[in-house]
């Protein structure tokens, strides 16, 4: 009775995997520095290979958690809280990038800079037409945004998992497509990442972006899996929140690069 638990609060266990999960990144990170350095990728695999095992063993453990009954009311407003902060950081992450493309666009300078020529895109860059293939995949994208809402929406009244399963499967179909649209288009492009700056920082943002989908569409899928299994209800679904979430930010930021890099920064 004395160690009978009385309060919300889930108290973890020792875990090994913040440690690991450590390790491994410094690992990833010391081998992309080398990787840089032309003495091979094989030290950036493995340290990637251990990331991706925490993630799995770890996150695996979460919903072992949720299962059994230890995220509580109270311990879900601190997973939310902490996937709000996750996205707050992310945002700074991109206005990174925005703010290099709009920097350069404005006060262009340095030795890969157009200040020879005094206009923006640089001469000799041929830009892409916005009004072709990258609004088709700002469609797809929002479509796909729209398809996630419906399957939360479907799960929150009602706890209709046949539409559920049918909105998740829609959203992650129009992910997997947005990424092959965008591949395409890379693979058509007029100018490369090297040698300008127009081209370094619009492969970074939409770059960053395009990873992003790519980890928004797994997401996604691992949610179907979930659902298909009978993890979520009504009252606890915070991993399908968190996905929803995830999902719509990464519309945003593309509706952002679709206006400022592909109408006003072309």
């Amino acid at each position: 009775m004395a160690h009978e638990k009385n309060h919300d609060y889930h108290i973890l266990n020792p875990s090994a995997w913040p440690l690991l999960g450590a390790c491994s990144g410094f690992v990833m990170l010391f081998g992309a520095v080398l990787y840089f350095h032309d003495h091979g990728p094989w030290i950036l695999l493995m340290g990637l290979v251990g990331v991706l095992y925490v993630m799995f063993g770890w996150w695996s453990d979460v919903v072992t958690e949720s299962m059994v009954g230890d995220h509580t009311p109270v311990v879900r407003i601190g997973l939310r809280y902490g996937f709000i902060m996750f996205i707050m950081s992310e945002i700074m992450f991109f206005a990174a990038w925005f703010w290099a493309f709009f920097k350069n666009a404005m006060y262009p300078m340095g030795p890969m800079s157009p200040i020879k020529d005094g206009v923006w895109p640089p001469v000799g860059i041929e830009t892409f037409d916005p009004w072709h293939l990258p609004l088709i995949n700002t469609l797809i994208l929002l479509c796909s945004g729209c398809a996630a809402t419906w399957a939360h929406h479907a799960l929150v009244h009602g706890n209709n998992r046949e539409d559920m399963k049918k909105g998740l499967a829609l959203a992650i179909a129009l992910g997997a497509i947005f990424t092959v649209f965008q591949a395409y288009e890379y693979s058509h492009a007029a100018f490369g990442f090297s040698g300008n700056i127009y081209g370094a920082t619009f492969f970074m943002s939409t770059g960053f972006h395009g990873a992003h989908v790519i980890i928004g569409t797994i997401f996604l899928f691992i949610c179907l899996l979930r659902t298909m299994r009978g993890h979520f209800t009504p009252e606890q679904h915070v991993g399908f929140e968190a996905a929803a979430w995830y999902w719509h930010f990464v519309d945003v930021v593309w509706l952002f690069l679709f206006a400022a890099v592909y109408i006003w920064g072309g």
